[in-house]
C-alpha cells in the first residue's frame, strides 16, 4: 500500500493481481531493503501485545486523565506508527495474523475462540517463534494465547520454549458481572471455570478474581526473568497481556493511584510493566541489540463505557472494521537503530511483523503463502521509504468490508454494531449495541480520520481502482460464501 502523503508511486491493479499470486520467496526478495542493515546479526525481539487497548489510551497517542510515562519515554526514544492496523478487530483473529504473517481468513481463524471450540492454529502454520527458532533463539510467551486451548494448539507446539498464561479471554469464566446473580450451576452452563496454564499443564483450574489481579505482575516478572536468563542468547519474547480486556483487574500497588477509576489504574500498571521490561534491557546492556514492539490486538470495547478505553478521533471500536476497531497505537523501540522521537504515517499492519523479523534474524520465510511484507525500511526510518503493500484488506468474519490504499479507505456495503452516540455501560455491565448499515463509502483518512464524510461521488476513479484491488483479494481470500483460492483450514481437535 502506498501513502500519498509521502510518495506518489502506485501499482496498477494488474500488477497487484500478479503480485498476490507470486511465491513468498519471490515476494520477499522483491522487498529486501538495499541499505541501512540492522546493527546486529541476531537482534533480540520483544512483542508486547495489549488486549482491547484503544488508539488514544497511551499518552503519546492522546490519552488524558492518567499518565503513561514509561510508554511516553519509549515513544520519545523510538518511533510511533500512527496508521498501524490489525487484520480483524477481535481477539483470536488478530493474534493469528500477528503470529503467522497472514490475514486470519487465510488460515481459518475467525472471531474469538471460546472454551467450547474445537479449532485452533493449524500445525502447518509457521509462527514468529518458529521463524526465530531457525537461528537458535530462545522463545517464550507469557499471557493470553487464544489460538486454541487444546494441547495441540498451545504455544509449546508452535515454536515457544515456555508458556504461562490464560488460554483465552479473561471474561470467559463464570464470574462475569452480568451473571453473578445466577446460581453457579447456571453460570457454568455458559462458561466453565477459567484455567491458568504453564507449559502444557493446567496449574490452576479455577482462576479467581484475586488471581486475575496478579496476572499483569506475573507476566511481567516472568518476562524479566526470561530476559535475564537469556542475556547471552538471542531471544524472542511475546507478552500478550490480559488487560485491558474486561473484566478489569489491577494489583494492590496501583488501586486508586490514577484518580481515573479502574481503567486508569490498569493503564498505570501496564505502563509499569513496559518500564520493567525496557529497564531490564537497559540494565543488562541489551537495549542496543533488541527490537521492542508495543501495540494492541484491536480497539476499545466501547459498550463497557467507563471500563473501556478510547479510539479518539477514530470511528467506532472493537468489533467493527472502522479505524476505531482496527487501527491501534504502535511504538517500535531499538536505541541507536530506530530513530528516536520519530513518527511514521505510512500504513502498516501486524501481518508485516513476521517477514520483518525474518529479515532481521536472517531466517527463512514459510514455504506457504503469507500476506505480510518486510517493513524494515519504515521501521528504521529510511529516507523515502515506501510501503511494500499496495493495499490492506479488512474482513469481519468472512466478509470483506473495507480496503485501505494510501490515504483512501473504501467501505463496501455492510452492517456494523454501534452505540449510536449512547453512553457505554458502568460497573462492568455493557450497554447494548444497535445495528446500522453503511453504503459504499470512500473516506480520505488524511483529512477525515473519523471516517465521517463519504467522498465516493467526488472520486469515482479511486472507487474503481480500490474495487478492482478488492476483486483480486476476493479471488485469493474469498468474501462471504465465495471461497478464496488461497485459504487454508484451521486446526481441528477431534
Amino acid at each position: 500500500m502506498i501513502n500519498v502523503r509521502t510518495c506518489s508511486f502506485t501499482f496498477a491493479a494488474l500488477a497487484v493481481t500478479t503480485l498476490i499470486s507470486l511465491s513468498p520467496d519471490v515476494l520477499a526478495a522483491a522487498h529486501q531493503p538495499i541499505s541501512h542493515q540492522p546493527n546486529s546479526n541476531q537482534p533480540n525481539v520483544v512483542v508486547i501485545f495489549m488486549d482491547d487497548m484503544g488508539y488514544a489510551d497511551i499518552g503519546s497517542f492522546g490519552a488524558s486523565g492518567y499518565k503513561t510515562p514509561e510508554l511516553d519515554r519509549m515513544a520519545a526514544e523510538g518511533r510511533k506508527f500512527t496508521d498501524f492496523y490489525v487484520s480483524q478487530a477481535v481477539c483470536s483473529a488478530s493474534r493469528a495474523s500477528l503470529l503467522t504473517g497472514c490475514y486470519n481468513i487465510r488460515i481459518g481463524i475467525l472471531g474469538a475462540l471460546g472454551p467450547g471450540s474445537n479449532q485452533g492454529i493449524h500445525e502447518n502454520e509457521v509462527t514468529i517463534a518458529e521463524v526465530c527458532r531457525q537461528k537458535g533463539y530462545a522463545t517464550a510467551c507469557y499471557g493470553k494465547w487464544h489460538l486454541g486451548h487444546h494441547e495441540k494448539f498451545l504455544p509449546l507446539q508452535h515454536g515457544f520454549d515456555e508458556y504461562y498464561g490464560l488460554p483465552y479471554s479473561n471474561d470467559m469464566w463464570p464470574y462475569h458481572p452480568e451473571v453473578l446473580k445466577l446460581p453457579m450451576e447456571e453460570r457454568l452452563k455458559r462458561w466453565p471455570h477459567l484455567p491458568l496454564i504453564e507449559g502444557n499443564r493446567v496449574i490452576n483450574s479455577q482462576v479467581t478474581a484475586h488471581d486475575q489481579t496478579q496476572l499483569t505482575t506475573a507476566y511481567t516478572e516472568r518476562a524479566v526473568d526470561f530476559i535475564r536468563r537469556n542475556k547471552q542468547n538471542p531471544f524472542f519474547l511475546y507478552v500478550p497481556h490480559a488487560m485491558v480486556h474486561v473484566p478489569l483487574f489491577v494489583s494492590d500497588k496501583f488501586v486508586g493511584k490514577s484518580g481515573q477509576g479502574t481503567f486508569g489504574d490498569v493503564m498505570m500498571e501496564v505502563d509499569w510493566s513496559v518500564g520493567q521490561i525496557l529497564g531490564t534491557l537497559r540494565d543488562l546492556q541489551l537495549d542496543r541489540k533488541t527490537l521492542v514492539i508495543f501495540t494492541s490486538d484491536n480497539g476499545p470495547w466501547l459498550s463497557y463505557g467507563e471500563h473501556a478505553g478510547s479510539a479518539n478521533p477514530l470511528r467506532e471500536g472493537k468489533g467493527t472494521m472502522f479505524d476505531g476497531g482496527c487501527r491501534v497505537p504502535m511504538i517500535a523501540w531499538w536505541p541507536e537503530t530506530i530513530p528516536a522521537g520519530s513518527s511514521c504515517d505510512i500504513p502498516a499492519m501486524t501481518i508485516d511483523l513476521l517477514p520483518t523479523i525474518a529479515h532481521l534474524t536472517g531466517s527463512t520465510l514459510p514455504e506457504h503463502s503469507i500476506d505480510g511484507r518486510n517493513i524494515w525500511p519504515l521501521l528504521s526510518g529510511q529516507p523515502d521509504a515506501k510501503s511494500p503493500q499496495d493495499a490492506y484488506y479488512f474482513y469481519w468474519g468472512k466478509q470483506l468490508q473495507a480496503i485501505r490504499s494510501g490515504r483512501w479507505k473504501l467501505h463496501f456495503p455492510h452492517d456494523y454494531r454501534t452505540l449510536n452516540g449512547a453512553p457505554g455501560g458502568k460497573a462492568g455491565i455493557p450497554a447494548r449495541y444497535v445495528t446500522e448499515k453503511i453504503p459504499m463509502s470512500l473516506f480520505d483518512l488524511v483529512s477525515d480520520p473519523a471516517e465521517s464524510v463519504n467522498v465516493a461521488d467526488q472520486h469515482p476513479e479511486i472507487v474503481a481502482r480500490l474495487s478492482e484491488l478488492a476483486e483480486a483479494a476476493r479471488r485469493e481470500l474469498g468474501d462471504g460464501e465465495q471461497r478464496g483460492a488461497g485459504v487454508r483450514p484451521a486446526g481441528t481437535h477431534q
